[in-house]
């Protein structure tokens, strides 16, 4: 083999090696520490700059300086200067001057979705929860078509039980559910966008009792696990219009830059002499 050719594996190697090497600090761009504090404290005004706290190569020739964040409002922060050089230029310039989070930043909590923030016991009246149409919980009616009135007089005999609900048992039941916060009358029932007997989630109750009354099988409802009557409502009905999504509106423009500081005296001085 000849002394001038290398193995395939030994060229792939070498080029793996120089693409993960990380950037050579320059020597200029590192000296230039009095042309970075001097963006940082002219963004920076009139707020202070802080010490120096380093540096980080973040290209050829390219370099960023990181300075301590003295205002209050933004502790734990860092202001981050780069700087870069031209190829065989002496002359070192700013990039960019911007602030940075540092390891102990306030920062805000991650972004939740709102469906996946909103918990059973959320919704109140007057609130609309939309059932997505792929919704897992739901099935097309068709589907519970088995011989559900088989097993509905298996239950109705009333096999192995000394006694069984009699019909003024039944009435009382009634009567008090109908009348109590699972009945229509309620303020959630009212803003209701329909009622219960023609939701996914409302499961009818065997005997006589089914054609007044049900459970709700939705966890994000109020009545979740409860007995409601056919015509109550809320507004986690399963045929509830999707809200079609809006248009995002820009994000607002916040002048952080701009604010004035008080001293903490002359805001005392102004309450002594009964100002507010």
């Amino acid at each position: 083999m000849s002394p001038l050719r290398q193995p395939r594996s030994a060229v792939t190697g070498a080029a793996r090696t120089r693409r993960t090497r990380p950037p050579a600090v320059d020597p200029a761009c590192a000296d230039a520490v009095d042309l970075a504090r001097a963006a940082a404290e002219e963004t920076a005004h009139p707020t202070p700059v802080g010490e120096h706290l380093g540096t980080q190569p973040e290209a050829e020739r390219v370099l960023t300086h990181f300075f301590e964040c003295l205002d209050p409002a933004y502790k734990g922060w860092r202001w981050a200067v780069s700087v870069a050089r031209a190829a065989r230029a002496k002359v070192v310039t700013v990039n960019e001057c911007v602030l940075v989070p540092g390891e102990d930043a306030l920062m805000p909590p991650p972004w939740v979705p709102w469906i996946e923030r909103l918990r059973p016991g959320d919704l109140g009246p007057g609130d609309l929860l939309p059932t997505p149409a792929d919704d897992v919980r739901l099935a097309p009616g068709y589907t519970d078509a088995e011989d559900a009135e088989e097993r509905q007089t298996q239950w109705e005999l009333g096999l192995g039980r000394a006694r069984v609900l009699s019909a003024e048992g039944r009435a009382e039941a009634a009567a008090r559910w109908y009348e109590g916060t699972a009945g229509p009358r309620t303020p959630i029932a009212a803003s209701a966008p329909a009622q219960c007997s023609t939701c996914g989630f409302y499961v009818m109750l065997a005997g006589d009792l089914r054609q007044m009354f049900g459970v709700c099988a939705n966890e994000y409802a109020p009545d979740d696990g409860r007995v409601v009557s056919a015509d109550h409502g809320c507004g986690a009905h399963s045929e509830a219009v999707v809200v079609p999504p809006s248009s995002e509106a820009p994000p607002p423009i916040v002048d952080e830059m701009g604010y004035d500081l008080m001293p903490v005296s002359s805001l005392a001085d102004e309450e002594a002499l009964g100002h507010s």
